[in-house]
């Protein structure tokens, strides 16, 4: 089912990029039944990845969604025990997904692309419509003012005739018209009443007696006018486009690849040797000597001069009149050189581009496979950790996964395209970007990792932001462990005198320096914040409901980074010295400590309330007061 729908969906976006191309032709329906048909099956490559993604994200959402995964898991099967033979499933679609890359994806892009240009080359039908210039016959511009469709008739008509070139056009006007079609559907037939024509003619002059333009018109009371227009389908011939590299298998591919890089290493090869023959400064740098009646060619031995000699040296010597011709000389074979090196550039370019379009199509031959392999392994595990099927969720996670890869996979396209990158490195580059996240979501999914819990992203969003956390306890109906007031008390009072031991170890707000290299004491805050859970889970047990509402007032000791950023002294002291930065982070973390020792606070005032109820001295009326 999902690949059907991507497959429409590919298939749809076909048809707005070239409906341009297709309508108004008058193709028959088998033309474009055929179109589409090879259409689908070379977009399969863009649609059964997607497809498969979407696919095993809503397969394992749903067993998510509908406690399944949890009932199997409880019964011992593990995800990746449940997951073995889809993917066994998989793997024998990318198999078979490779040999249709191979084998059938050849023979339907020659189709596809053969019947697109062909119809791109078919005239469209003629519907010449009213008050506006019709262009769509080539060579000819028609004016009609009025259309009578019952009797087939063309009033007020105006034709620029630029067949032979707009320096010469011919003008026809006319009172009405019919326009009609030969049999064989390759003319058009005009015919025209009671009208006029004019026409500039080349000159004259090699005419006897004549001279200048000539100009002609002519009145007529009914004309026929013949204009070629070829309105039949011509199917263009499949042997053109086998020879592209859309047209290939793999052994064809690498057998082009080889023939062009002997191509280009010859060409290298005979530019050099050119290069090497080539005159430096008027001297050449070879000689063909004849010996046993056969030709041998020789370097010529470089001549050892005495001291260095400078070309302008040699250039001032000449008369002025020579020198002057010496330098345009110069400057002409250097051009000239330029020039055919360029030349020969571009070719060599051009050589190159076509190695890499084809070293692209035959690196695409494996990537689907491998696609087709990583989008499971993205999917299920996803679906298994988001838990939600149908239609909705899945979709969404699988546009914005597909669009990412689209967007990866179309740039490493174009950078190997355009030489820009390695061939091989541009076209695997989604994959190595994708590969990643599937083994990292399998591996979190079958450990049973909380990676879209939203309490743990909370928690560590908390850590940097310094978000507050309230507590909530309900009156439990069942009491197992019953709290008992000299217990609790003695708990309270150790609390009490961790909180206030702490805060009399940091009176007062650190300096810039001791923040970076002391800070505060992690250990001792967690320590701390611990002792605090431990009192409010004792207290959770309490039948008296004014503890359990008091036990809630104890805030959440946070266990927040900029409380001590390093435990290295060395490194804080680096960090220091980047005051830039440094000093931001340090009113951070002075807000932060600040709110700390606010909580220390808080707490012991709140062990002084738990005490007084537990001693029946509480007044909720004062606390209000205060």
């Amino acid at each position: 089912m999902t690949f059907c729908i991507c497959l429409f969906i590919v298939i749809m976006q076909f048809l707005w990029r070239y409906i341009d191309e297709l309508v108004g032709k008058g193709l028959s329906i088998d033309l474009i039944a055929e179109l589409f048909f090879h259409a689908a099956l070379s977009l399969l490559p863009l649609a059964l990845p997607l497809s498969i993604l979407l696919a095993a994200l809503m397969t394992f959402g749903d067993l998510g969604e509908h406690i399944e995964l949890t009932a199997l898991k409880s019964s011992g099967i593990s995800l990746t025990t449940i997951m073995k033979p889809i993917a066994i499933l998989m793997a024998f679609v990318a198999i078979g997904a490779f040999f249709f890359m191979n084998n059938a994806l050849p023979k339907s892009q020659v189709k596809m692309w053969t019947l697109l240009f062909s119809m791109r080359q078919t005239s469209p039908t003629l519907d010449i419509p009213e008050g506006t210039v019709y262009s769509q016959i080539p060579g000819y511009n028609i004016y009609v003012k009025r259309k009578d469709k019952e009797r087939d008739m063309l009033y007020n008509m105006l034709i620029y005739d630029v067949s032979n070139g707009t320096m010469f056009p011919r003008i026809v006007a006319a009172d009405s018209g019919r326009l009609s079609m030969t049999q064989d559907k390759r003319h058009l037939v005009l015919t025209l009443f009671k009208g006029a024509w004019y026409e500039e003619m080349k000159g004259g002059g090699g005419v006897s007696g004549m001279s200048g333009d000539l100009y002609r018109r002519e009145t007529f009371h009914d004309k026929e006018i013949l204009i070629p227009y070829d309105a039949n389908f011509t199917r263009m011939d499949d042997e053109k486009m086998k020879s592209q590299y859309v047209g290939k298998n793999i052994t064809q591919l690498q057998q082009t690849i080889d023939s062009m890089r002997l191509k280009v290493d010859s060409a290298a090869t005979v530019i050099v040797n050119n290069l090497r023959q080539k005159p430096v400064c008027g001297l050449p740098s070879q000689r063909t000597i004849f010996k046993d009646g056969k030709a041998h060619t020789e370097p010529i031995q470089e001549v050892q001069l005495d001291k260095p000699v400078k070309l302008e040296d040699l250039i001032k010597e000449l008369p002025r009149s020579e020198q002057q011709q010496v330098i345009n000389q110069a400057l002409m074979h250097t051009t000239t050189s330029m020039q055919d090196l360029q030349f020969q550039g571009y070719t060599v370019n051009d050589d190159n581009y076509v190695i890499r379009r084809h070293q692209i199509e035959l690196m695409k031959k494996f990537t689907l496979s491998l696609a087709c392999l990583i989008f499971f392994f993205i999917g299920a595990p996803l679906g298994a950790i988001i838990r939600k099927g149908g239609l909705g969720m899945p979709i969404v996670i699988s546009v914005i996964l597909f669009i990412v890869y689209y967007i990866i996979d179309n740039m490493g396209y174009k950078l190997a395209r355009d030489g820009r990158w390695p061939v091989w490195q541009g076209i695997w580059l989604s994959s190595a970007v994708l590969l990643p996240l599937g083994i990292f979501l399998t591996k979190k999914a079958v450990n049973d990792s909380a990676v879209f819990n939203p309490d743990a992203w909370l928690n560590f969003l908390r850590r940097f932001t310094g978000l507050h956390q309230t507590r909530k306890l309900a009156a439990k109906e069942v009491i197992i462990n019953e709290v008992v007031s000299c217990e609790a008390l003695a708990q309270i009072d150790s609390l009490k005198a961790s909180c206030q031991q702490f805060l009399d170890r940091y009176p007062g707000r650190q300096r810039y320096l001791d923040y970076w290299q002391q800070g505060y004491d992690k250990t001792a805050i967690k320590a701390l914040a611990e002792q605090v859970d431990g009192v409010v889970d004792y207290l959770s047990n309490s039948r008296d409901q004014m503890v359990l509402n008091k036990a809630m007032d104890f805030p959440v000791i946070r266990q927040l980074l900029t409380y001590h950023p390093t435990t290295s002294k060395a490194v804080g002291t680096v960090l220091a010295a980047l005051f830039p930065i440094g000093l931001p982070a340090w009113l951070v973390g002075l807000r932060h400590q600040k709110n700390l020792k606010r909580d220390i606070q808080l707490t012991i005032k709140t062990c002084d309330q738990l005490v007084a109820i537990y001693h029946g001295e509480y007044n909720r009326e004062a606390e209000y007061r205060e």
